[in-house]
């Protein structure tokens, strides 16, 4: 295996783009690589790099490839609107389409405004949440990743914790004072926040499944406490099913735990591969965005065509029947390997096609948990699969993504490499 081209591609990044990379988690530091792979193309379940390597794919673009990459259907969809043109700034009738798939599994979203990414989804609602209750301060938890919103950036997850970034540096105090941080699955710290803050809190956000921290599934009954405290109080119960969303259940964590937001945060497979987010909710509060209310939110490439129509046709294919159950075999196959595989010490979990090995005992419930795990140890296994062709989430602290596109020998490789590195290092 040769990677002098991603060498080569990575040196020539630096020169241009701040740490060679748009995303900081790319650059493969925190697994000890001098420099991350340049992927050249993909299909199906596989990645191939700028030196002609291939690889199985875990990551899928951080979880929007569930039907695989560049998938016939989407790509001929994508290629007729393109000659349609790419952008107009102007409404289309595939923004509609994309609603109705979308409402059709959440019916609790009356209303549903789409924009370009998760984190403008994400800050979006919280400017909404914060339009219909006239209160400021926000509940999240530690862990859960919203995107690069200022307000929260704390304890985080994901990247800043892949990174070891300790604070929010260019965020101003003022911003953060209203953010009330507790910790994932623990109903005392939720009933001590409200009972503190509960009249000054416009919303709790949350991850439907939290993968940012890696994949730690709510505990029974915490959801809906917390939708219940929300309710109490007059706050807006926001659950953010970016990643889960379609993933974890054609409504995502909504469906699956059946629950009641007052808005949901959406994006990944929403866009079908491209960039697209949304958020949406009761009706009585999405009115209250502009043009209608005086809430104001705007973005130029919103309800982009090509990500409307890769949209539309990756979600009619999650809606053909037995699609969820066949991500469901594969992906309980490659939990079941790795657990298998796996030496003392580890744990996988798992919630639909989301998982992530812990390099500690499990269960993992918390930030605080995950952070406990052994992130040398991923680090060397990391290095490992990659030799083997298996391409991983370059972080601890991120969630693995099955596909429709992964098959049984895709999945037996992988548990294979696993296989391979806890036979030569058990401890």
């Amino acid at each position: 295996m040769t990677e002098d081209r991603s060498r080569a591609l990575f040196a020539e990044a630096q020169q241009h783009i701040p740490g060679g990379v748009n995303s900081p988690v790319r650059a493969m530091r925190s697994v000890g690589r001098a420099f991350p792979l340049f992927i050249a193309s993909a299909a199906g379940a596989t990645l191939t790099d700028a030196d002609g390597n291939d690889y199985v794919d875990l990551v899928g673009s951080w979880g929007p490839m569930i039907v695989g990459h560049a998938h016939l259907a989407v790509v001929e969809a994508v290629r007729e609107a393109m000659v349609r043109g790419s952008s107009y700034g102007a409404p289309t009738a595939g923004e509609t389409d994309l609603a109705v798939r979308v409402k059709r599994v959440y019916p609790g979203i009356e209303l549903i405004r789409f924009v370009s990414s998760g984190t403008e989804a994400s800050m979006s609602a919280l400017r909404l949440a914060r339009s219909a209750t006239g209160r400021e301060k926000v509940l999240k938890f530690a862990g859960c990743y919203h995107g690069h919103v200022d307000a929260l950036l704390a304890e985080a997850g994901s990247g800043i914790a892949t990174l070891g970034i300790p604070s929010t540096p260019g965020v101003p105090a003022s911003v953060t004072a209203g953010t009330i941080v507790v910790p994932f699955n623990d109903d005392d710290a939720v009933d001590r926040a409200f009972a503190a803050h509960g009249r000054d809190l416009a919303c709790a956000i949350v991850e439907g499944v939290p993968g940012n921290m890696g994949v730690v599934p709510p505990a029974r009954g915490f959801m809906e406490r917390l939708q219940a405290r929300c309710r109490e109080s007059g706050a807006l119960f926001v659950v953010d099913d970016v990643m889960s969303g379609f993933r974890v259940a054609p409504g995502g964590a909504v469906e699956l735990y059946g629950l009641e937001p007052d808005l949901v945060v959406l994006g990944k497979i929403i866009g079908g591969g491209l960039p697209a987010a949304a958020f949406g909710g009761r009706r009585q509060v999405m009115e209250l965005l502009a043009p209608l209310g005086s809430t104001y939110q705007a973005g130029t490439l919103s309800g982009n065509p090509l990500a409307m129509t890769a949209g539309c046709v990756t979600l009619d294919l999650l809606a053909e029947p037995g699609v969820y159950d066949r991500l469901e075999r594969t992906s309980a196959r490659l939990a079941a390997g790795l657990g298998a595989a796996a030496a003392d010490g580890c744990c996988v979990q798992r919630v639909g096609s989301m998982m992530t090995l812990f390099f500690r005992p499990g269960p993992v419930r918390s930030f605080a948990e995950a952070a406990g795990s052994e992130t040398g140890r991923f680090a060397a296994f990391h290095a490992h699969c990659l030799a083997q062709g298996i391409y991983l989430p370059p972080s601890q602290y991120e969630a693995w993504f099955v596909s429709l596109a992964h098959d049984d020998a895709a999945i037996d490789a992988v548990v294979a490499a696993a296989g391979g590195f806890f036979a030569r290092s058990p401890q």
